[in-house]
Order: structure tokens, then sequence, then C-alpha cells
């Protein structure tokens, strides 16, 4: 099953988290991040390729990249309001391999595409999956591969694929909600099973904290999400079975626009010389790193 919804693959919402770093478990709402961040890694400028930007860019020195948050940890506010996460750190990269810098300029995600077309961004930068269909409207490089994971309570093992009869948290309007999990729930009702007792929430951070509260037996979200999530629980949240379903992340660019490669090759060199690798581990989201950037680069 191909993982899209009308939004991508955008599932998270801030977690909410206290200056210790425990989850807020009621009232979750706050947009921005207080725990500690990766370190930033150091890049050096490849004249080489940053000599094939295009004139615009290279004149004016920066990328203008278009964002839409919250999305942990991938884009997101940290205490201080700066736009942060993994795809901020290695967009960064990219900036200096490219000797420019990346301006962030926070959007709705719905309008990163037509924005990019009108070509007042230089490109979308959204956890946006790199898709068949988006690709007759904007080019992508792909920097990443995400599926869907579930999550658990610690020592309490839920099985994605037997699930019936169990309620799962989703965060409204995901793939996860529109097609993951009502396609698991029809196939146990067609086995004369209990259906999935599908509890939707509006954002990631109430459904994580209703499997934190036991007010549910698993969530469903994006790999990296998941992942996170995960990490900040300290402890009470597990994987349940693998990550399925992948496709590419990418980032999105004008079509036909020569700074498709451009990235493309920006983002080969980062994987080369390993310090791709290094942000990713940065973030936990390593299992979701790519050995190979291309241009296009749709499942379906």
């Amino acid at each position: 099953m191909s993982v899209r919804s009308v939004l991508g693959r955008r599932a998270l919402q801030a977690m909410c988290v206290l200056a210790g770093g425990a989850l807020v478990l009621t009232g979750c709402s706050n947009t921005e991040d207080t725990g500690p961040k990766a370190e930033k890694v150091s890049v050096e400028k490849n004249d080489a390729i940053a000599a094939q930007l295009p004139d615009k860019i290279k004149q004016s020195g920066k990328l203008v990249v278009g964002v839409n948050i919250p999305y942990q940890p991938n884009e997101y506010k940290d205490a201080s309001g700066k736009i942060v996460g993994y795809d901020v750190d290695l967009m960064d990269a990219v900036a200096a391999t490219l000797g420019v810098k990346a301006e962030y300029v926070e959007s709705a995600f719905e309008k990163i595409i037509p924005t990019i077309q009108a070509g007042t961004y230089d490109v979308g930068m959204s956890s946006m999956t790199d898709s068949k269909e988006r690709e007759q409207q904007v080019d992508f490089t792909t920097y990443f591969s995400a599926g869907i994971q579930w999550a658990q309570q610690k020592g309490k093992p839920v099985d994605p694929n037997n699930a019936c009869g169990k309620k799962v948290a989703v965060q409204a309007t995901t793939v996860e909600h529109t097609d993951e999990v009502p396609a698991k729930s029809a196939k146990c009702v067609a086995e004369g099973k209990p259906a999935i007792d599908i509890k939707a929430f509006d954002e990631q951070s109430a459904a994580t904290n209703a499997l934190m509260l036991g007010q549910v037996d698993a969530v469903s979200a994006d790999s990296p999400v998941t992942a996170y999530a995960i990490k900040q629980s300290e402890g009470k949240l597990e994987k349940a079975g693998p990550a399925f379903d992948s496709a590419p992340y990418g980032w999105a660019v004008p079509k036909g626009s020569p700074l498709a490669a451009v990235l493309q090759k920006a983002v080969q060199s980062l994987i080369d010389n390993g310090k791709y690798l290094e942000i990713a581990k940065n973030w936990g989201v390593e299992e979701g790193a790519i050995t190979k950037s291309v241009v296009n680069g749709a499942v379906s």
C-alpha cells in the first residue's frame, strides 16, 4: 500500500516536554521543544558543486526554504523560536557544501508546492514524500527513507498485523488514519474478528500521550516520528514490530530546475564523506538513512 495522505507523510505535532525531558501527559499543546539539541556538524564548501548553482542563488548567497512545522524531530521550533531539526541540520550542511546560507520561511504545508511553482521558495523542505503524483508538479531530491512504525508501551506487545480489537491512536487526516489502520481493521472484520478501535487525535502529541497513559494499546505514525517519540519517552515506549511501507522523503524544487541535480550532488557528497550519517545519528533517525540520493525517486 502506498503511504500517502492529503498532507503526505505529515503526522507529528510537537512533543510536549518539560525542561527535564519528561512528557506532559495532559493538556499537551506546546509546539516548542526544550530538550537537548543535536550538535551541528562542520561541513566545508565543495567548489565544484557550488559552481553549478543557478545564478539567482549564487548572487543572493542563500537558499530560500519553505517549511511547515512542527514535525519533530525533522523540523520544529526550539524554546527560543528557532527552527531546528534533522531536516534543518541536513539542509544547513547542504547549504554549507554549496557555499550559501539556508533561509527558512514558515509555511502551511499545502501551500509549499504552489509557492515553489510561483518561484517564491527555492526549495520545499517538509518531510514530504516524493510521489509520482507530486512529480507532475515539482522535482524532488531524495534524502531519507521513511516508513510507518507502530509503538507500544514497554513490555506490552502489540502485533501491527494482528491488532484486531485493540485501541490504536493516530493523528487525524494522516495516512495512518485514512488508509493504513482502517485497512488493517477491515481485514480483521473480514476474518470475523473484532475491528480495530481507531482513536484519532488532532495532534500527534495527544496520540502519543494516550499511549503513555495506557488509554490506547498502540500508536501508528511515520518512522522518524515514532523513533523520536520513543527516545523522548524515557523508556516507557518501544517499537511494535518493524517499519513498513517505506518511501523516500524529498526536497521539492521547481519542475525542470537545475537545482534538483545540484542538491542531489551535495547530498551525495555528504553521504560519501560520512557527514550525512553523522547528522542522522545525532537525531536518532539513522534507520532511515539512504546510501544514494537521486532526482525523482518516487516508488508510487
